[in-house]
């Protein structure tokens, strides 16, 4: 209703910290994960529960209209990993994250779990999402802060990085790689 209160993988800014929305179980199967690093198309793809995708989306459109966030990615093909990627690159702003679950590494930031929302907001919001998140039924993780010239995880394989400006250019090299060799 109002463009001024839109939000995009471009807006997230230094200091930034980064929730994800929505339940993570680390569905790897039919994955962008297998399929790229492992050559393999097993498994089912995760099953779809059109109500529960309507309540994160509807509670997502309530954060960006509300003004709680103008920073938003869906974690669909490449779960979490991918759009943390893409909303770096978008923003040209690096990000850690840190996740200690149960969940193996691969699982937690490749996983392509429905209904789940990247969001990026000041820390002096936290509150406001949880008193929001627990009214509308709602869950979220806090997974890192944005921030610096590289992409990092803390995770139970200790910590990996790539700095910013290596991830663009394997990011956006590709096509003229791949145009080469053809």
């Amino acid at each position: 209703d109002d463009f001024e209160r839109r939000a995009d993988a471009c807006n997230l800014e230094s200091g930034d910290t980064l929730v994800l929305i929505g339940e993570t179980a680390g569905h790897l199967g039919q994955s962008m994960l297998l399929r790229e690093a492992f050559a393999r198309e097993d498994g089912a793809p995760p099953k779809v529960d059109l109500a529960l995708e309507k309540k994160v989306g509807d509670f997502v459109r309530g954060l960006i209209a509300g003004g709680l966030t103008s920073t938003c990615h869906d974690c669909s093909d490449g779960g979490l990993g991918v759009a943390v990627a893409e909303m770096a690159l978008a923003a040209n702003v690096g990000v850690s994250l840190g996740y200690q679950g149960d969940l193996a590494d691969a699982a937690f930031l490749f996983g392509e779990d429905q209904a789940r929302y990247l969001v990026a907001l000041a820390p002096a919001q936290l509150e406001e999402l949880e008193a929001r998140a627990k009214a509308a039924g709602v869950s979220f993780l806090v997974v890192g802060e944005a921030g610096g010239r590289e992409l990092s995880y803390l995770g139970k394989g200790g910590r990996d990085r790539i700095a910013l400006d290596e991830l663009r250019r394997l990011h956006e090299g590709w096509l003229p790689a791949y145009m080469k060799a053809s």
